[in-house]
């Protein structure tokens, strides 16, 4: 009679407890520290150069589109340095936010300019009283 038609009522158990050979656990990379490097100054720069944009877009325009722009792609760059530095650099939060506020202030810039140069070329066109 073969092993698979005994089936598993004629196994004999062995007696006594078994020992096995033990492994240690594998060895995976230590984690990731939690603590970074600092935030990057590009990305605090980025969102200081969107907020003063917006504040002096508001009124005068120009400096909205100048500041802006400068805040866009300091944004840009900060996000691109901080993902590449696998977790040594912190203040990503920080460049995204400059990032799409320097696109707000360009856009606030942008609008206020050309209000004034409507209401400059409006003015300049009225004949002298």
């Amino acid at each position: 009679m073969s092993e698979i038609e005994k089936g598993h009522s004629d196994v004999v158990a062995p007696a006594g407890p078994t020992v096995t050979a033990w492994h240690p656990p594998p060895s995976y990379p230590p984690p990731k520290s939690l603590a970074t490097g600092g935030t990057d100054g590009r990305a605090i720069a980025s969102l200081l150069a969107a907020v003063f944009g917006i504040v002096l877009g508001l009124p005068f325009g120009i400096p909205g589109m100048v500041l802006g722009t400068l805040a866009y792609f300091l944004g840009k760059s900060a996000v691109s340095r901080i993902d590449r530095s696998a977790g040594a650099r912190g203040g990503r939060s920080f460049a995204v936010s400059g990032w799409v506020l320097g696109a707000v202030a360009m856009a606030i810039g942008s609008a206020v300019t050309l209000v004034w140069l409507i209401v400059a070329l409006v003015a300049f066109s009225q004949p002298a009283a």
